[in-house]
């Protein structure tokens, strides 16, 4: 029996999400399975939280809901810092083999939306419903679920968006971490490929240039720009709306992210080269904290029982997507990335860019090079592709689909 709604206000649910986080980390120590599939410590916060609030609701009858207000703004300052810390200059150090891959993650977004609309119109939902299981949760991750389930609720009227969105990225998650290392073991043993034997690795070697110390006008001056970025990106995005493109304010704030960024030291380059060695240890930290702090406070108030009556959905359209993504990088990445080994390594990591996030790839290439020498090409070209260009174009892609 129902004993009535339990209202947490903002000041605690902030608190509250902030013991999670260490809770989260606790945990993510303790548990083997947490971290080899690289789960984050805000994740296994905030469905702690949620798994509690959901056994309260179904044993005790109490409804736990939280004031989460604050969580918006720090979307906002994440997408925001990103934007500020993508030079567009690190194009040129890709080269061709980014611009494939981009190409590819571009093609296989398109070929991930086509299943999911296509599955949740056969399952007799709006099709609409199917992008929360393609590139918005597998594609996207954590932070594009959680920045469009809202928007898909309240305008489409999609029930449990957030609930859906979740539970395909949790899925994709695993999935991306433990197909990465067999791909790629595959490749190489089917096609012969030589490792690079190099003992050199890309992951958790020191710069040579020591980073300038982390002080009150670095973090004071970051705080500057997230904020004229954030004015900035809240009028662009009203600004698109207007011309018929629905985007929500964090694309705004990461598009003005990226053109302050780029086009600034083109007015003023000695000026801001003197500014901004402090600034981005301050951009850093305060992107890092809203990030946690978001994803705990959105997974805080998750509801996976509402999923009851879509389980076979979510289930049947997984399994179809986990297929895709498996076929799609044995089939066309390896061939159009080279056939080589840094292609074999670069498929590896296209499964955190299909279904997981930058972490997962960066991690399951880690993996393989640690056993067969370093793929430098592939630290470099899969990072940039997964963690900033297909972010800008997977937001648009979205933005056109759900209208």
């Amino acid at each position: 029996m129902t004993r009535g709604p339990v209202e947490v206000d903002a000041f605690v649910s902030f608190t509250l999400a902030i013991l999670l986080l260490f809770a989260g980390r606790e945990l993510t120590r303790r548990i083997t399975a947490l971290r080899r599939y690289s789960i984050p410590e805000p994740v296994v916060g905030g469905v702690l939280c949620a798994a509690v609030v959901g056994v309260l609701d179904l044993a005790a009858g109490v409804r736990v809901s939280f004031e989460l207000g604050a969580r918006d703004m720090l979307l906002l300052y994440f997408f925001a810092a990103i934007g500020l810390k993508s030079d567009v200059r690190t194009l040129i150090d890709g080269g061709r083999p980014l611009l494939v891959l981009l190409v590819l993650a571009c093609v296989f977004i398109g070929l991930q939306n086509g299943v999911g609309m296509a599955m949740a119109a056969a399952f007799g939902q709006d099709a609409r419903a199917g992008l929360l299981l393609g590139s918005i949760a597998l594609v996207g991750g954590f932070g594009t679920t959680l920045a469009w389930a809202p928007d898909f609720a309240s305008r489409l009227g999609i029930a449990h968006a957030l609930e859906l969105g979740a539970a395909a990225n949790m899925v994709g998650l695993v999935a991306a971490c433990v197909i990465g290392g067999p791909v790629a073991s595959h490749l190489m043993r089917r096609h012969r490929l030589q490792p690079s034997g190099a003992a050199e690795q890309d992951v958790g070697v020191a710069n040579d240039a020591a980073d300038p110390p982390l002080d009150y006008y670095g973090v004071l001056r970051a705080w500057l720009w997230l904020n004229v970025t954030l004015l900035l990106g809240q009028g662009l995005a009203a600004a698109l709306r207007q011309a018929g493109l629905n985007l929500p304010d964090f694309v705004g704030c990461l598009l003005a992210g990226i053109a302050l960024r780029n086009l600034l030291p083109l007015a003023w380059p000695k000026a801001l080269a003197r500014q901004w060695a402090g600034t981005r240890r301050g951009l850093a930290l305060i992107s890092d904290i809203c990030l946690g702090m978001f994803l705990t406070m959105a997974l805080m108030g998750l509801q996976p029982w509402a999923l009851d009556g879509v389980l076979g959905f979510v289930a049947a359209v997984m399994a179809v997507q986990i297929v895709l993504a498996v076929a799609y990088i044995l089939w066309v990445v390896f061939r159009c990335m080279g056939g080589d080994y840094e292609a074999a390594v670069v498929c590896a990591g296209f499964g955190g860019i299909a279904l997981g996030s930058t972490s997962t790839a960066v991690a399951n290439m880690s993996a393989v090079t640690r056993q067969h020498g370093a793929a430098h090409r592939a630290f470099i070209v899969v990072p940039l592709v997964c963690g900033f260009f297909v972010d800008v174009v997977n937001a648009f892609v979205i933005g056109w689909l759900a209208r």
